[in-house]
Formats: C-alpha cells, sequence, structure tokens
C-alpha cells in the first residue's frame, strides 16, 4: 500500500480554511504626496549617523533690520550680563551665540511632548545663517537631535524666548530618551522672556514675543503667519494626509520668532548701554530702566532714569508710583532733601505713601512729633476719603492708626 505525500503544517491549515500570512492581501505601498515637504518649502536633506532629516536654510546679510532694528548686536553685554547672573555671557563673541526656538506637538510641554521643528540661527562671516530642522516623522527624531547637535557645536550660548522654562527641556529630554548628548549642557543660556516681562510690563498688555515685536521693534507679520496654537493641530494634519502646504506658514512663523530675538538682543542692550540716545522714548521705559538699575546697584544712574521718565508724558497713577520708587531709592541712598522734595510733591497730589513717609521723616530724622502727629493725621484724611478698595483702606486705617497711636503717647510725655 503506498504511504500518502507528507503534508506540509501549511497545507494541513489550508484544508481547514486557514489563510495564512501569503495568502493575505499585502498593503499597497503609500503613494509619494504630491505635496512633500521638499516640493513647499525650500530645503534640502541631511544626511546624519541616524538616518536623514530635512533642513531648510535662510542667510540674512548683516545689513538686515527687522522692523526698525538691527539683528547685529553691539558686545559686550556687559548689563545684561549682570542682570542675567552670568559672567559669560559678557566674554562670548556673537558668532558664538546660538538663537533657538522650537514647535512642538504641544504647548504645555511634558515627557510626551517632542519638537517636530528646532529653528537656530548663528552669526557666521557676517551672516546670520537659520537653519530649521525638521522631522516629516516621528521616526526621524534621533537624526534630527543629531543634525542639531551638529550645528550647535561651536556655540557657547543660547538664546530663546522663554527656553529656560520650556524648549531647553524639551529638548533635554528627548536628548537623554535617545541616549545622545546634549549638546548645550556647559553653554551660557540668555532667556530673554524675564527681562522683556521687567522692562515691559508696566506699558505693554502683552510680553509675548510677537506683540514684541509689533509694538516694541516695528514689524507686523506678513499673511503668512500662522497662530502658536493651531501649530500642533497643523503637523498632525501633516502626519495624517503627507500634504505639507498648511507647513510653510510654520515654517514662517518659527523663522519670524528666531529673527525677532536677535533684533530684541540688539534693542535691549541698547537701551542699557545707551538709554539717552533715542533708543528709550516712552516715559515708563525709563522708568522701568531705573527699577533694573536700582536692582543692579547703580543707584545713580538709576536716579537718573527715574527723574528722565518723570520729564516725559505719565498718567498721574504712573508718575505717583514712578516719585514713589525714586524717592525710596533717594532715601537709600541718604539724599533725605531729595527725598523730601518728592514726597512733598507726591503729598500734594493725594498720595497717601508720602505723607506716611513725611511722618516717619519728621518723627525719626527731625525728632519733631507734632508735625509727624500733623502728617499722620493728614493721611488719614486721605484715607477717608479716597476711593479704595475695602482690603485696602483697611490696611491703611490700620497702619495710620498704630502710629498715629504711639505719636500722641510721645507727644503728651
Amino acid at each position: 500500500m503506498k504511504s500518502l505525500p507528507k503534508r506540509s503544517v501549511t497545507d494541513k491549515l489550508k484544508s481547514l480554511g486557514v489563510k495564512t500570512a501569503n495568502d493575505l492581501a499585502q498593503p499597497k505601498p503609500a503613494s509619494a504626496s504630491p505635496y512633500a515637504i521638499d516640493s513647499v518649502v525650500a530645503g534640502a536633506f541631511h544626511p546624519t549617523p541616524r538616518g536623514d532629516v530635512f533642513i531648510a536654510e535662510q542667510t540674512y546679510l548683516s545689513d538686515y533690520r527687522h522692523g526698525n532694528y538691527s539683528i547685529v548686536c553691539s558686545f559686550p553685554l556687559a548689563l545684561i550680563s549682570q542682570w542675567a547672573n552670568d559672567t559669560r555671557l559678557a566674554e562670548i563673541p556673537l558668532s558664538k551665540f546660538a538663537f533657538l526656538d522650537t514647535e512642538t506637538s504641544g504647548l504645555s510641554g511634558g515627557t510626551g511632548t517632542y519638537a517636530f521643528m528646532v529653528g537656530i540661527a548663528r552669526f557666521t562671516d557676517d551672516q546670520f545663517i537659520l537653519r530649521q530642522f525638521f522631522m516629516r516623522d516621528p521616526a526621524e527624531e534621533p537624526a534630527m537631535l543629531e543634525a542639531i547637535a551638529e550645528f550647535l557645536a561651536p556655540a557657547q550660548a543660547l538664546v530663546t524666548f522663554n527656553g529656560k522654562a520650556f524648549d531647553a527641556p524639551l529638548l533635554t529630554t528627548r536628548y537623554r530618551l535617545h541616549h545622545i548628548p546634549v549638546p548645550y549642557k556647559d553653554y551660557s543660556h540668555l532667556d530673554l522672556l524675564p527681562l522683556a516681562r521687567r522692562l515691559w510690563r508696566d506699558r505693554l498688555e502683552s510680553r509675548a514675543l510677537k506683540y514684541l515685536e509689533q509694538h516694541v521693534l516695528g514689524l507686523t507679520r506678513s499673511s503668512e503667519e500662522v497662530p502658536g496654537y493651531e501649530i500642533p493641530w497643523l503637523y498632525f494634519d501633516y502626519l495624517r494626509t503627507g500634504d505639507a502646504r498648511p507647513l510653510a506658514g510654520v515654517f514662517y512663523h518659527n523663522a519670524m520668532d528666531v529673527v525677532a530675538m536677535a533684533a530684541l538682543l540688539t534693542h535691549v542692550n541698547e537701551m542699557l548701554q545707551h538709554p539717552y540716545a533715542g533708543s528709550v522714548e516712552h516715559g515708563l521705559d525709563f522708568v522701568a530702566l531705573g527699577k533694573l538699575f536700582e536692582d543692579l546697584g547703580h543707584w545713580e544712574e538709576a536716579a537718573r532714569l527715574f527723574e528722565r521718565g518723570l520729564e516725559l508724558n505719565l498718567t498721574e497713577a504712573d508718575f505717583g508710583l514712578a516719585v514713589k520708587r525714586l524717592s525710596i531709592l533717594q532715601k537709600r541712598r541718604g539724599d533725605f532733601n531729595e527725598a523730601l522734595r518728592l514726597w512733598e510733591t507726591a503729598a500734594a497730589n493725594g498720595h497717601i505713601y508720602a505723607h506716611i513717609e513725611m511722618a516717619k521723616y519728621y518723627e525719626h530724622k527731625c525728632r519733631d512729633v507734632k508735625t509727624a502727629l500733623k502728617w499722620t493725621r493728614s493721611a488719614l484724611e486721605h484715607v477717608e476719603r479716597a476711593d479704595l478698595p475695602a482690603y485696602m483702606r483697611k490696611h491703611w486705617q490700620e497702619e495710620i492708626a498704630h502710629r498715629l497711636a504711639r505719636l500722641e503717647r510721645k507727644d503728651s510725655i
């Protein structure tokens, strides 16, 4: 009897109606989108040890002006270095600064957020070279990080806008995730956002970079601009469809952010180094500079800046606040004659704190209890008449009542 031919496991499965992998329809290779990134944005693919990454490059000549300001900062950054508490910033040449901004998959950060585009610019041979590193797919992240590290290698300092809190920590997380050394680990880092808040907190309603670009630098972005909050969704749409056309506006947005940082650094440094040479025009900007110089310990220059601010058009409220700050500074400097002049001016304009300061002066400096009592009672009268929030009225009443009781006891001895 002939033996039956041996059947393979595959044949046995087929006889039972089971389909194997070879029988299943294979996925068709994805067709290349007619709107791939290199057909929408001028750029090229750059090889790295981890694969290729797309890089768009733009060059700005040294005479380019972003709005009303040059992007070439006059160095050194002596006062900015002191404000940042980093002496290296005053020693690093312009060519060693890298201006960096990221576009990310989310606006809140966190471990799951990644940067799909990183714009970095450096000065080389009197040119400002901007490179935008873009990953077509999250799988290209290691290649992008390698390319960024290569471009950052000659630098010694980063300039960002909110980068200490967002961009740098986010990129550091991604470098560590892929076991790639963090290229900027030992760099100086100048974050312009805290400095912008110091300078324009009282004058401008927003300290967002785009707002400063328009209201300080004098540049309004073109219709290519896309709002920052839309950017993550535009990238997710690109991943889904392969259509890169909407990303042209994201490249524009990122480029403008990076170039605006260079112009903003130029302007801020001019404000600090040469405040009377035309770089500062608004009274509140002089007052803000006065506060900054005072905090840095440059009291004489701070007083000059406050005085200049008071000479310009300030609202009554801003004038009062500036007088208060200057009078406190003059008191710290020991110039009580000047402080007294300022308190008298403020008191005549109904500022309660000035009445209190006059009372302190006559009680402690002149040992004149009766005049101190007069100013304290005057302060109380102003509190009773003033239109104040309840909590503020209560604060003043308690402070004045305590001072009044002590002075009355002194006067009765």
